[in-house]
């Protein structure tokens, strides 16, 4: 289980973008204990895959 912190970490992108795409409900999977937003790291790998593979299917 990741902190939005080293979600941004993990994926190289600022907090700012990673908030904005939660925001739209495009970004990776993620969920709430209480107050905090939590992300699992096979969401996150998961989730990069379906970018790859979207983008090589345009």
């Amino acid at each position: 289980m990741l902190t939005l912190q080293e979600a941004c970490r993990y994926l190289r992108i600022p907090e700012g973008t990673l908030r904005y795409w939660r925001h739209l409900g495009s970004g990776p999977r993620s969920f709430k204990i209480g107050r905090h937003v939590r992300y699992w790291r096979t969401d996150l790998i998961l989730w990069l895959t379906e970018q790859t593979d979207r983008a090589q299917s345009r």
